[in-house]
């Protein structure tokens, strides 16, 4: 007969008052375990030393704890490194002055050598580097982690110990990263793909974001573009690099989105030119770069037969191949250099990446790969990216090259680059590129306006192919620095003879 209440029969709706667990007796209104608790509660008392309830003993009428003390304390001794009186911790050392001794590192790698039955003959290597690089704690910590790797029962092999030490999600966590710089920098590990994972993901999120039915074949164009890159790294050829494909991508989506959301299309053989058209005036100053991509495309998309025609194919682009950017004033430049040149208070990084940029038309991305190995202290010269021959600098960047180089020496690290930040000291990667871009927020002028400034006023007063040649850049992309200016020396004078005077 099934309860009303419950709709279960008479004792599948007993059930224990405190835990909901079913009750079998009919007379009891708990379950065991709730019956045997509340016994073992009943027999507890106060205890009359720490007020705390449990099972007093006979012979003392105190409970348990209070009955069997621990051991007592040891006594405060003075601490060998800062002299105070403190509880002992270890080496003589009270537990502020333990937690920051340098030989912790080792002490811990000591004994996880004598835990394991077998160790790596790179562990006193690796523990060495870490405690070179990473604070104490952090050093220490890391030490935990591969013995918790080392005694699972999974291959020890470097390349199997640097997968599992990844942590899953954007970042592979500071220890995975820790060793794979160690196992690459001997040769005992190939590197980590987690550029291309983070690469993926950021394509796999652009991707997405396209309306489902034009998905598919945004989709397939990605997965297209990812070949070509691939036969152009195994042919040693030049590939597309990861940002080229990611912002293809977010033009595709951006377009995807204009069509469905503006034109009211859901289908890639609806687009005409004027579709295309409207797009591309939403963005004026990126008509060209969008119009690229979308001839890409729709030629893709034209030879997978997913449209007729290719809308894009009578567009032009209508911009003048030429400089459109801003410059710096004289008055402005000189300010500049004063800053850079005489105030302490700027940042090393800020007064090399600005002097370099604005004497030597340096780019952030030269001056981000720039390292130690490349400064000739003798001749006092730099290699800067791609250029053919060694620049030398004046004293004054000379002079906020050694202030940068004193910087770089109170992080104590073996990074090889000479912009080193908080986040690449530990390693031996560049600073990132985000961190370069603004490191002259502080001035107010961006790094790209300061070096057109200078590559304007060389090209306007040298020769262009010379320009190109000492910078390492291609002639055609001098010429572009060229428009709109005209020779003085060439232009007539009012009286109509020709001007004989060069022009400075």
């Amino acid at each position: 007969m099934l309860q009303d209440d419950t709709g279960r029969c008479i004792v599948c709706s007993r059930v224990c008052q405190q835990c909901g667990h079913p009750v079998r007796s009919a007379n009891s209104e708990l379950c065991r375990d709730c019956r045997n608790k509340a016994k073992r509660l009943a027999a507890q008392q106060t205890c009359p030393r720490c007020g705390k309830p449990g099972y007093l003993r006979e012979n003392t009428g105190w409970c348990g704890p209070c009955s069997h003390p621990g051991s007592p304390k040891k006594p405060p001794r003075v601490c060998r490194e800062c002299g105070q009186l403190r509880r002992h911790a270890g080496l003589g050392m009270c537990s502020a002055c333990w937690q920051k001794h340098p030989s912790r590192p080792f002490i811990r790698g000591e004994h996880l050598r004598e835990r394991l039955a077998d160790p790596p003959v790179w562990l006193a290597d690796f523990i060495a580097q870490i405690a070179a690089r990473h604070c104490v704690a952090r050093a220490c910590g890391f030490i935990t982690d591969l013995g918790r790797l080392l005694e699972d029962e999974h291959s020890n092999s470097p390349q199997a110990l640097l997968e599992r030490s990844r942590r899953p999600g954007r970042s592979m966590g500071s220890f995975a990263r820790a060793l794979e710089d160690f196992f690459t920098l001997r040769g005992l590990a190939l590197p980590t793909d987690q550029a291309e994972r983070l690469a993926a993901g950021r394509r796999r999120r652009r991707v997405e974001a396209v309306p489902v039915p034009l998905r598919s074949a945004v989709e397939a164009f990605d997965v297209s573009r990812m070949r070509a890159q691939d036969r152009a790294r195994r042919a040693g050829t030049r590939p597309r690099s990861n940002h080229t494909l990611e912002a293809a991508l977010a033009t595709m989506r951006d377009l995807a989105l204009f069509l469905v959301n503006e034109r009211d299309k859901n289908d890639w053989s609806l687009v005409d030119v004027h579709d295309v058209e409207a797009f591309l005036t939403t963005l004026p100053r990126a008509r060209k770069r969008r119009l690229t991509v979308l001839r890409q495309f729709f030629r893709f998309a034209r030879a997978q037969k997913l449209v007729l025609v290719d809308p894009t194919r009578n567009l032009i682009i209508k911009e003048a191949n030429s400089f459109r950017g801003q410059t710096l004033t004289l008055g402005q430049q000189r300010e500049l250099f004063r800053r850079w040149k005489t105030d302490e208070h700027v940042h090393p990084h800020e007064a090399l990446v600005g002097m370099l940029a604005l004497l030597h038309g340096a780019s952030s991305s030269e001056v981000r790969m720039l390292q130690i190995s490349e400064v000739d202290h003798l001749a006092q010269t730099v290699r800067l990216g791609k250029r053919p021959h060694p620049v030398p600098l004046d004293p004054a960047s000379w002079t906020v090259l050694q202030r940068c180089l004193a910087h770089r020496e109170t992080w104590r690290t073996e990074n090889p680059h000479i912009v080193v930040t908080k986040g690449t000291k530990a390693g031996r990667n560049p600073a990132s590129t985000a961190y370069l871009s603004h490191v002259l927020d502080d001035c107010g002028f961006p790094p790209r306006m300061i070096r057109s400034t200078r590559l304007v006023d060389l090209v306007n007063t040298l020769d262009p192919k010379l320009v190109a040649a000492a910078f390492g850049m291609d002639p055609q992309a001098t010429l572009i620095y060229l428009a709109d200016h005209v020779d003085e020396g060439r232009l007539p004078l009012p009286d109509g003879s020709r001007n004989t005077k060069r022009p400075h």
